[in-house]
């Protein structure tokens, strides 16, 4: 009687959920086909049907939620669809194949991606790690929808993390804060980041969790109420001007709060926005205005307003901030933005889902640059501890702002030098780099460059990099590119060496390396496992393969080396006689210089 009664809870707390559902999509889509949406709950309830999730819940709500996560960010119907399915050929008996039968390509291939992302564990070697990185970068550029579905998935994973064991929960927890919610961040999509970020640091470190909210909250009584103080004078400010626009405020999150603290050292009363406003108008003029009001009102800190409608960060985040101070000495942040810059703030990527009228819109694409750029660079990136480090920094930037003579936005990380900047330019003008000018003074090429800062780069025809400059540069399209041409000139020299040692290795067979033909040297290639003679040649040069191994396989069939010694054959006296007076056959003879 119970179960039935369980099960009819159940049942009914599915029905509820996949109603909601739907409601959100007609208000969202109003014009849209929802059928395919309904075929994949009946679809998804038929083969989960009898499995339950850690919590004790069918696991039916979990994809459920998952669904109605991407109907929250106005999703379409295809990735609603396959939100709904994203764990069938995972979890249950279902096959890829059938999902396309039923489903057709475009949810197919979704699903695909997704099952591939939930296959990776971040957790094992940097080796291993790395490699599922670059697929999970592939499945993103191949089709943005794959990680919107992943992090939905997170996103509910992480809300009912407390039913998991604790070794379960640190490590879902740590590859959220290092992996997920980052890439959330790059597609702007700071709601979901915020959220994935605070759930996260509950489980990494509990104690400093506890340690922020407890400091948060016996602040909290009194913040309130001097945010509705200063909320009424600005309202006042705002009406006297004429200008309409929405006032709120907000606590900033607890993880945010914690990365201050780490990085800046200081005490939680130290953070100026602890309590920010926001102030949302109709127009980017209204902005400008609002910013003037706010300084008649308060005092403005120095050095602390920031302007990121002029200059965008990459995410695309728009806004004004300004820190204030009252007459009272309480300083607190305000935000100014549009309501256009707000919903691109909070949905980044998914605030303008494009997908019924073309795969991705124009502004979609220019958020997913950098992700292709990830993808271009790490072709060129053996190293795993590498691609990792630079992947890190290439998610979570610090951004400055830098200009070139002719005013053009130069978007560097952090402690950036002109080297940095240079190769933001061109990879030729980063090569050929040879000095910097810095708002009209000349400045060594380790300097760390500051927001508003006027670059000239002095290039020189001719001029290479140094191996030096990777201890200085800090963007990774600049290290790479670095390596990419130490690396491409290193083998050269390694295959003129190559080249050397088995010409003199040809001299002991009486042959010379312009009578080995080509396709011989191509075949030796090929059973050492290599592809091109100039990849022997280099192996050959670094040491790898010794020439005498390698001539042994192309000498003609019967021949034989000369003795050790030289080219006519030496007695043991001989031998020993040369080896006391420097004769010794592996010498380098200097002509005209004697005992060299």
């Amino acid at each position: 009687m119970a179960t039935l009664r369980q099960q009819i809870a159940t049942n009914v707390l599915t029905v509820t959920r996949f109603r909601e559902l739907m409601k959100k999509l007609r208000e969202n889509r109003p014009n849209e086909d929802l059928e395919l949406v309904k075929k994949a709950y009946d679809f998804s309830q038929r083969h989960h049907a009898g499995q339950s999730r850690a919590s004790g819940e069918p696991y039916l709500v979990h994809p459920l939620e998952v669904a109605n996560v991407l109907a929250d960010m106005q999703m379409d119907p295809v990735s609603i669809a396959a939100g709904l399915l994203h764990d069938s050929v995972e979890d249950t008996s279902v096959t890829a194949v059938e999902i396309r039968q039923e489903f057709g390509e475009q949810v197919a291939h979704i699903v695909e991606g997704v099952t591939k992302i939930s296959k990776i564990d971040f957790s094992t070697t940097e080796e291993a790690q790395a490699e599922n990185l670059r697929k999970m970068m592939l499945a993103m550029v191949d089709d943005i929808r794959v990680i919107m579905i992943k992090l939905a998935d997170r996103l509910h994973n992480m809300r009912t993390l407390e039913h998991l064991q604790p070794d379960r929960q640190q490590k879902i927890a740590r590859e959220t804060l290092d992996i997920y919610a980052p890439i959330a961040h790059r597609l702007g999509m700071g709601k979901v980041r915020g959220e994935l970020e605070d759930l996260g640091f509950r489980y990494v470190d509990p104690i400093g969790y506890e340690q922020v909210q407890a400091a948060v909250e016996s602040r909290r009584k009194k913040g309130e109420a001097f945010m509705v103080r200063v909320e009424g004078v600005l309202r006042d400010g705002l009406k006297e001007a004429g200008i309409s626009a929405r006032v709120e405020s907000r606590i900033k999150r607890l993880f945010s709060i914690h990365k201050k603290l780490q990085r800046q050292r200081i005490s939680v009363d130290q953070v100026y926005d602890l309590f920010a406003m926001r102030v949302i108008t109709n127009s980017v003029q209204d902005c400008y205005a609002v910013l003037g009001i706010i300084h008649n009102l308060w005092r403005p800190v120095p050095g602390r307003i920031k302007d990121f409608i002029a200059m965008p960060r990459p995410n695309l985040y728009q806004s004004l901030h300004t820190s204030v101070i009252t007459e009272t000495g309480e300083t607190f942040e305000i935000q100014i933005r549009t309501e256009e810059m707000h919903k691109m703030c909070e949905e980044g990527i998914a605030a303008h889902w494009k997908y019924k009228d073309g795969p991705v819109s124009a502004q979609d694409e220019q958020r997913l640059a950098w992700l292709r750029q990830v993808v271009e660079w790490q072709r060129d990136v053996s190293d795993p501890n590498e691609f990792l480090s630079t992947l890190k920094i290439d998610l979570y930037p610090e951004e400055v702002y830098t200009f070139t003579p002719k005013g053009k936005v130069i978007v560097l990380p952090r402690e950036s030098t002109p080297i940095d900047f240079a190769y933001t330019i061109h990879t030729e003008v980063g090569h050929s780099c040879v000095g910097a000018k810095v708002n009209g003074r000349m400045v060594p090429l380790r300097h760390k460059l500051h927001s508003g800062d006027i670059v000239e780069i002095l290039t020189q025809p001719g001029h290479k990099p140094s191996r030096d400059w990777l201890a200085i540069v800090k963007s990774s399209r600049s290290r790479n590119k670095i390596k990419h041409w130490l690396n491409l000139h290193q083998q050269e020299r390694a295959i003129e060496i190559g080249k050397k040692l088995i010409e003199k290795e040809a001299r002991k067979y009486r042959m010379s390396l312009k009578s080995i033909k080509d396709p011989d040297l191509l075949r030796a290639a090929g059973e050492y496992g290599l592809g091109r003679a100039d990849d022997l040649l280099a192996a050959i040069g670094y040491g790898k393969y010794s020439a005498r191994q390698v001539l042994a396989k192309l000498a003609p069939a019967g021949s034989e080396p000369l003795p050790e010694g030289g080219e006519l054959s030496a007695s043991g006296f001989t031998s020993v006689v040369r080896r006391v007076f420097g004769g010794d056959n592996n010498a380098i003879i200097v002509k005209g210089h004697g005992d060299m």
